[in-house]
């Protein structure tokens, strides 16, 4: 009886064991502060804009300037939610003052990280992010279907004068043809947001994507980044 007894016993402990380990699991981390929509939070990039048109008096018209972005306070999107402020501030060099240029919103909802650009609504990421999640980030809007995705998932990356500690790739667009040249990503950082920007969308001739016959180009790089 006795050996019965710690027999009944043991089995009993390890019970306990397994339903206090069962007990201490963690909640998923689903990496949301990849789209940090801190109140306060700005990030700022030197921008390149390019706008080609053989056809036009000035035929590759490069604009350099710096933007700020800014988490603002609560609003009602275009959908009737919660959402938030995203202010978008432009200057010409480092010693003008900021000058306000468009007021979007953002959100979080649920799975999907949105913004609202010029009232389009754009699914900029989607979570938690992975190596097979695929979407589509016109699925609310009128713009053609597309395809985004991740690559370099939570790898160390150097954007500008910065190492980011964790950072990942959206995919957006690899396209080239007789006639087209489309490239697209960007990088987002933890606890930052967007701390690079990529995008072609050219027409050229003959495959060669040097010989540009129409279309833009515009590249976001961080300076800096904090929250106010």
């Amino acid at each position: 009886m006795k050996v019965n007894r710690i027999y009944f016993s043991a089995i009993i402990l390890l019970g306990m064991m397994v339903v206090s380990c069962k007990d201490d699991t963690k909640a998923p981390n689903f990496h949301y502060d990849y789209f940090d929509l801190t109140p306060g939070r700005y990030v700022d990039y030197d921008v390149v804009e390019i706008n080609h048109d053989v056809d036009a008096t000035i035929q590759h018209d490069t604009l350099i300037y710096q933007l700020r972005t800014y988490i603002g306070n609560t609003v009602i999107d275009n959908e009737g939610r919660i959402a938030r402020k995203f202010i978008r501030y432009k200057r010409n060099t480092i010693s003008d003052s900021w000058v306000l240029a468009d007021v979007w919103t953002t959100i979080i909802e649920g799975n999907r990280a949105e913004l609202v650009e010029e009232n389009q609504r754009i699914v900029k990421m989607v979570f938690s992010p992975t190596l097979y999640k695929q979407w589509n980030p016109n699925a609310y809007n009128s713009f053609p279907e597309a395809n985004y995705y991740y690559e370099d998932i939570h790898q160390e990356k150097s954007i500008g004068s910065f190492m980011f500690d964790s950072t990942l790739v959206v995919e957006q667009e690899d396209f080239h043809s007789l006639v087209d040249h489309q490239r697209q990503f960007e990088v987002y950082a933890k606890g930052v947001g967007l701390v690079r920007k990529y995008y072609k969308d050219l027409t050229i001739a003959n495959f060669d994507s040097l010989n540009v016959q129409r279309g833009k180009e515009l590249f976001y790089s961080c300076i800096g980044y904090g929250i106010q």
